[in-house]
């Protein structure tokens, strides 16, 4: 054998032991890594005074998004609960259902206002939320979504909105989503691949969004709102 050869066999030997300790490494660091990755999904902006504080439709079972808001409120950082969701039957849908949780989480009646509309995403809601926000004259908002979904819902209102509007996230603590330890269950592997997949996908489709109008923003999302209800009293 020469020694060309056997040079050859040894660089490859080499590389084959630096291969085989940069797995051992990953593998010993896989749980920081995990961490580090479910965290990252997970926006929380300083707190700030808003005009409004508005809970994303489709909240979980137990009603998280719901009992982040009443914390909120109660604490005294908006006058006012926006309960949004999506229509799910002629007669009935998921901002209902949040404005039962918020009641029942102490937030007066007087205090929410119910935006039904027929958003199918996050853009779509964003959308009808912004013109909810301009026929308000709102200056700020604080929107209440799931911990995973922080971060697109961040980068989305962010696009879609108005720079006269200030959005701020509020992180709502999920039951199914651990950010520490979210590869042991089914949900919160879901939730972290979703994310995964939906992020990248909305700033494909948001490249377009800077440069519409409200009206055209709608045509072009294709949502339709429904109706805002306002309890008795209300200053809406």
């Amino acid at each position: 054998m020469s020694c060309g050869q056997r040079g050859g066999i040894l660089l490859r030997f080499m590389g084959l032991l630096v291969f085989a300790a940069f797995l051992c490494l990953l593998y010993l660091a896989r749980h920081p890594l995990l961490r580090l990755a479910g965290n990252w999904w997970v926006v929380e902006d300083p707190l700030a005074h808003a005009d409004a504080i508005v809970v994303l439709g489709d909240d979980n079972f137990v009603g998280d998004r719901a009992s982040r808001a009443a914390e909120l409120f109660q604490a005294g950082w908006a006058p006012q609960v926006v309960a949004s969701g999506r229509m799910l039957r002629p007669h009935t849908g998921m901002a209902e259902i949040i404005e039962r949780d918020l009641k029942s989480r102490g937030v007066p009646a007087v205090a929410i206002v119910r935006f039904e509309h027929q958003a199918a995403n996050t853009i779509q809601e964003a959308q009808a939320l912004r013109d909810l926000a301009l026929q308000r004259h709102w200056h700020s908002v604080l929107v209440v979504t799931s911990n995973y979904h922080t971060r697109r819902a961040h980068y989305t209102f962010r696009k879609v909105f108005p720079s006269g509007i200030t959005v701020s996230m509020a992180s709502a603590e999920d039951s199914e989503y651990l950010p520490n330890t979210w590869w042991l269950s089914r949900a919160g592997l879901k939730h972290f691949f979703t994310e995964s997949v939906a992020y990248p996908l909305a700033m494909w489709e948001l490249r377009r969004v800077q440069a519409a109008s409200s009206s055209a923003g709608a045509a072009l999302w294709g949502y339709r709102p429904v109706r805002v209800a306002s309890a008795p009293g209300s200053a809406f």
